[in-house]
Parts: C-alpha cells; structure tokens; sequence
C-alpha cells in the first residue's frame, strides 16, 4: 500500500518542490560574473567576462522582463511553477538585479581599473580628470570626428519629447538661455554608435620611462563639449542615460499573410516598444530624472542609477585592443577530427563508420566540407539542412547557394523565428531563394531548433542517404566558442528518420513511426518521461540506477517531477546544466539523490547529452533540446541515440571528466545558490582545457604515426633492375 502511495506522490503539486525561472537565470548570470572577479584568471578574460554578464541582462530585460510586463498589464495572474505571480516575479528581479549591477561596478571600478592601471592602461573615468595636453587633444578629436556626426535635440511646447531608440547611449542636460529668465529645459544628444566608443589619447610616460596606454570613453568627450552644441544656453547639468526597450516579438501567424513581411514590420517596432529599464550616472541632478521618469513613464523600481560608465559591453572592444596579449588566455586552434585525417573524401570516411564531432576541441570546418563536397560531388542529388543562426559571412550559405546552382535539389529550412538573428536570417533566405533553393519557413506555432543535415547521393549500389546530426547551430564562428557534439552517420534507419523530418517540415504528415530520431514535439517528452521511469522501476526492484544528463536548462515541470519520483526510488542523478535549473536538490525524501553543477568556463557550453543505465544496457542520447516546456512542447526538435560502442566510450569520458572537473563547476546548493568546490589539496581539472590538451594529443600522435609510416616506404637508390633483362 505504501509503495502505492509513494507512486501516486504528486511531486510537480508543491511550488516550494521548484525555483523561479527568472531568477535562476539570475544566478547564472552572478556565476559569469564570478569568473569576472576570479583574480587568477588573465586580466583581459576578466574584463571579457563582465562584459558578457552586461549583454546577458540586456537580453534577459528585453525579453523575459518585457513578457512579465506585458501579463502585468493583461491583468494575468496565474502563478508561475514555484508560486510566483507576474508582479511578485518583476519585484523580486529588480531586488536582484540592482545587486547584481552594484557587484558589476565594484569588480570594474575597485578591481580592474586600477589593476589595467597597474599594467599599462589608464581608463579615464570622468573628462574632468583629463591633464591639460589630454584635454586639448580630445578637444581637438571631438571637432574633427565627433561634431559633424551630432544631432542636438532640445524639448519644449513646440517640440515633442525625442524618440529614443532601444539600447543606445545617450545624453541628457538641463540647459539655461544665457542672459534668460532662469527657467530651464530639457535637451539630449544621441552618442552616435557609428564612431569607435573607446578613444585612445597620446601616451603617458611613467617615472620609470614606461610608457602608458590612455582611454576615454566617446561619451565623456562629448559630455565636455556639450556647451559648443547649445551656444545660447548654459549647461545647468549633463549626465548619459540609457534606455531598455520591450524587444519580444509577438506574431500572429495565423494573420501574417506573409511571415517574411510580419516579421521584418516587428523588427523595426522593436526599437520604440515599452521602456522597461533606464540606466543613468549615480549623481543624476533630481530636475533632469523626473522629466525622464515622466517621459519614459518608468516606474522607480527598473531605474537603475550607475556609478560608473553606462553599457558595459563595451568591454568586449576594450579585450579586442592590440597589444596587450600577455593578459589575454592563448588562443585555442580546433584539431582536426583524427577518423577524417586521411586522403579518404568526406563520404568514403562516413562509409567506414559513424564519426563523432566534439566541437570546439575539434574543428568545425568537417561540417562546412559535408555540405561544401556534397554541393560539388556530381553523384549527390540533394541536400536539406536545417538553420537557425548561422555566422556573418556563412560559408555553409555559401555552399548550399553553390549546390543549387549546380542543378542540385537544395531544400533549406531557415527559422526565421530565431530570437534577434530574425534579420539575418530574412537575408540569408532570400538570398538562398534567390540562387534556386527550396527555402521553408518552418511549421505554424513552431520554432524550428533542430541541427539536422542530409545529402542524398546516388552510389554503385543505388541511393545512399548521408547525415549530419548535432547539439549546435551551424554556424562557423559560435562552434570556435560553444561546446558542442555532432556525428556523422550513413546507417539508413537514420536516412529514412530525416527524409522524414524534411517531408514533415514541407508539409507532408509525420510518419506512423521514426526508426531511431526522437522528434519534438510530437513524440519526445514523452519518451524522456518513459526513460526516466524506467529507471525509477529498476531502482525499485533493487537494481542498479542512473541518470545522467546534461543540457543548457532545466524548467519543464513534468520532467522535474518524473525526476524527483525516480530520485525517491532511489535513482542516482546528476545533472549538468549551465544556466537555468528549476529543481531544487536535498529535498527530504525527494531530491536527496539528485546532485547538479553548472560548469562556466572559456567555452559556452551547449551540448545536451542524456545518458540512461538501462541495468547496464546503457543507452545515450544528444540533441538539440533542453528539458524546457518550449523545446519539447513548442519546437521542432531532434534528439538521436548514439549506437556505436566506441563513440559511447567517448561521450561517457565527455560526462565523466566534466563531473570530475573542480576548477570550473559550480555545485548547487539546497537555497537555490550555487558554491564553487573547495580545490585545497586536490588534483585541480578544469575539464575544458583536458579536452583541449586530449584533442591536441590524440592530433598530433596521429600526425606523427602518419609521418613514421610514409618514412618506412622502401625507396630503392637506384632504379630496381628489370628482372627479364
């Protein structure tokens, strides 16, 4: 009876079983900004990272805040997993939000200003601190390079308030008419993004002769020379503000005529939706922020006042500055795939055997020269490939422009729903369109997620299907940067899956069944229910069982409860999950055995992989979707089981040394915070940089056993005499 009951236990019923979404999101953003402020990492890495923890809440204000706005405004109240309404989430995200940003500062101004000081780059921080020589010169800069560029606008009756575009840098003064009357008015300026932010003045030398890098930011320059664009007033008072705008799309597909058209009128809406955040200098005169408050109509709480530089993405810039590699990580190069290091033609290599691609530890270039040999190969008939966010300059597009050109049948789904690449992406499919390509835009209601490429060719032996499957987006410049898997594969029951998943894409209906892909959202959340119960029955019975699973995010309620049911059964479970995590571990009696850690290192890391003990029949899996109610619920997704014994062995050494690693993995604690390992006498793995030293090993023993080999082959001095003679 007990045992019954225990099976009938509601795990996803209690709110406090969870963690708000918004705000695991928001400690994974403070574990960023912890490599930020970790002092043994190279100087320029630091500034990398805090960068990237300022463009990471940019996006999470313009999209998650801005839809918690807009149910604020809809009168929705319906809670959210952990009990949590719209409003109690905002209030809750502002709390931790102006930590966060308070945290932000303190590591920029006490730490690594005056550590680039200390290492030959003075950071100006405001113009008034300018020498003399300084002054003069930025003086000089403004004339020639700024001044033309500015479009002053003032504020009164007759003139409305300026429309401020989303995310630029701006700034705001209080003017008085010279010889007037005293009363003051509202003028701004836009920081025009067109010219480099970082200004380098001429060198300092030190005491010592050493000579010092010297920088200011554009918009103090400008802020100093306010009083030349309103010669009749004087400056009361100037300060830069920036503001934050609701950027989330929102089509109705059903209505859209023309999605190509819907999508590209939202995009240039997107600059003037809500403001939802103003960022301005901490010392703001009161008269200037009440005319913003007003006009804005933001509410105090998204105001966000800033003792330092508004916008710090632009540290990214300050890590591109020459010169300074001493204090910059070595750049890793990514190996070549050691069972594609032969003569052998990309397809001859496939028919060998599947081949597993860890990417950014092995190179990417083997993905692009599939569609590249496949876009040239006469016996290939078609290729279809799936899209979401591709590079700048993609010669994946490229290839695939080149293979219709070739008379081939290209068909390309290009997702034009790929939140803020949706411009890029309307070039790309007109583009593709253009050069002869069947391009499809996806299914009504769904995101297309899924990284699946097919080439079909006709051999000796008749048609054979060839194709590519990953955890990454095929695009060139990210895979130099987030951690991903993909394999390679010619076994036919994969073929037959992916004709299929193309058929489905362009409007033919799913087949009955898949031999081998698992595809959301059809089929798959309920496979993943069904193997994680599996292990929960096995636990049951006194067998061994295990969970291992790794992914960007974790928030889908039902699999959160099918865990935490196979974790009081008994099921060791550990989950590796970069950011999002909306389970909560050490619960009694119903998380005690699940153990998560988040691993934020170098590389982004992006594969999911999810592995089953099956009593010892393991079975593993990759794919393109996390554990999340929209990958399984509301996306085109594609997750397939790795088959092959020995590409199991690597995935599981992938698992292993990245539950192994101390240096880089955060631990999750029973509160919802995460804690970094204590490494004192402990053997230090930071599991990213052995993946580098592995792949670089296993390169170049193969290089050398190759070079061994071509040096054994008997050349005879002289020619061999001919026998006969």
């Amino acid at each position: 009876m007990a045992e019954k009951e225990k099976n009938t236990t509601d795990f996803g019923a209690d709110p406090s079983n969870f963690v708000n979404r918004e705000l695991s999101w928001l400690e994974f953003n403070y574990r960023v900004l912890s490599e930020a402020r970790d002092k043994s990492l190279p100087l320029f890495e630091r500034l990398k990272f805090l960068s990237i923890t300022a463009s990471n809440l940019d996006e999470f204000y313009m999209v998650r805040v801005a839809s918690l706005k807009d149910m604020v405004h809809a009168k929705y109240m319906k809670q959210d997993i952990a009990g949590m309404t719209a409003q109690e989430q905002l209030d809750a995200i502002s709390i931790k939000t102006h930590q966060l940003v308070e945290l932000q500062y303190s590591t920029y101004i006490r730490s690594l200003v005056p550590s680039l000081r200390q290492n030959g780059l003075r950071i100006i921080m405001e113009h008034e601190d300018l020498t003399k020589e300084e002054a003069a010169c930025a003086d000089s800069y403004f004339q020639t390079n700024v001044y033309p560029v500015l479009t002053p606008m003032a504020f009164d009756s007759s003139r409305p308030f300026p429309l401020i575009r989303n995310k630029t840098l701006n700034i705001a003064a209080l003017l008085k008419k010279k010889n007037g009357d005293g009363e003051l008015e509202f003028a701004m300026v836009q920081v025009p993004s067109v010219l480099p932010r970082i200004v380098e003045l001429p060198r300092e030398t030190m005491e010592d002769g050493t000579e010092q890098r010297v920088v200011i930011l554009l918009e103090e320059i400008i802020e100093r020379n306010m009083p030349s664009l309103f010669l009749n007033y004087d400056i009361v008072a100037s300060h830069p503000f920036r503001i934050m705008r609701n950027a989330d799309l929102s089509i109705d597909e059903e209505e859209a005529v023309d999605l190509l058209e819907e999508i590209q009128k939202q995009l240039k809406k997107r600059q003037w939706g809500e403001a939802i955040r103003l960022e301005i200098e901490s010392n703001v005169d009161k008269r200037l922020l009440k005319i913003l408050k007003k006009e804005l109509s933001i509410s105090s709480q998204d105001i966000f006042r800033i003792p330092g530089p508004l916008d710090l993405t632009f540290l990214m810039k300050m890590y591109g500055l020459e010169g300074f590699e001493a204090f910059k990580a070595p750049k890793y190069i990514p190996q070549p795939v050691p069972a594609l290091m032969n003569e052998d033609d990309i397809f001859t290599n496939i028919r060998k055997g599947d081949i597993l691609l860890h990417h950014p530890y092995q190179s990417f270039d083997p993905v692009v020269d599939f569609v590249r040999s496949a876009a040239r190969d006469p016996e290939v008939l078609a290729i279809k490939q799936t899209l979401y966010r591709v590079s700048g300059n993609s010669p994946i597009i490229a290839a695939l422009a080149e293979a219709a050109e070739n008379g081939k049948q290209v068909s390309v789904l290009v997702e034009l729903k790929a939140r803020f690449d949706e411009e890029n992406n309307i070039n790309w499919a007109k583009m593709l369109e253009k050069a002869g390509c069947h391009v499809i835009y996806g299914l009504v209601g769904l995101k297309t997620h899924s990284k699946i490429t097919l080439a079909v060719r006709m051999e000796e032996d008749g048609i054979r299907r060839y194709v590519h499957l990953g955890t990454g987006n095929y695009n060139d410049s990210t895979a130099k940067l987030y951690t991903d898997c993909g394999i390679f594969t010619c076994d036919e029951r994969f073929g037959e899956d992916a004709t299929a998943v193309f058929n489905m894409l362009s409007g033919y209906s799913e087949p009955k069944n898949w031999n081998r892909l698992i595809v959301a959202p059809i089929w798959m959340k309920d496979r993943f229910l069904k193997l994680i119960e599996r292990e929960a029955e096995h636990a049951k019975k006194g067998m061994p069982a295990m969970i291992v699973a790794k992914m960007n995010s974790l928030c889908d309620p039902k699999i959160i409860a099918a865990l935490y049911h196979a974790s009081s059964c008994g099921v060791q479970i550990y989950l590796l999950i970069r950011g999002i995590c909306c389970l909560r571990v050490g619960i009694p009696g119903v998380s005690e055995n699940i153990h998560v850690r988040s691993i934020v290192g170098n590389f982004l890391e992006h594969s999911r992989i999810f592995y089953f003990h099956n009593n010892g029949s393991d079975e593993i899996y990759m794919g393109s979707a996390d554990w999340m109610p929209r990958n399984l619920d509301r996306r085109v997704e594609i997750v397939f089981p790795v088959e092959d014994e020995q590409i199991k062995n690597e995935i599981k050494h992938v698992l292993d040394l990245e539950f192994r690693d101390n240096v880089k993995a955060h631990i999750l604690q029973p509160d919802g915070t995460y804690e970094k390992q204590d490494k004192r006498g402990k053997l230090l793995i930071n599991s990213q940089m052995e993946f580098c030293r592995e792949a670089t090993e296993k390169a170049e023993a193969l290089k050398k056993k190759e070079k061994h080999e071509n040096s054994r082959v008997f050349i005879p001095a002289e020619p061999a005499e001919d026998m006969e003679e």
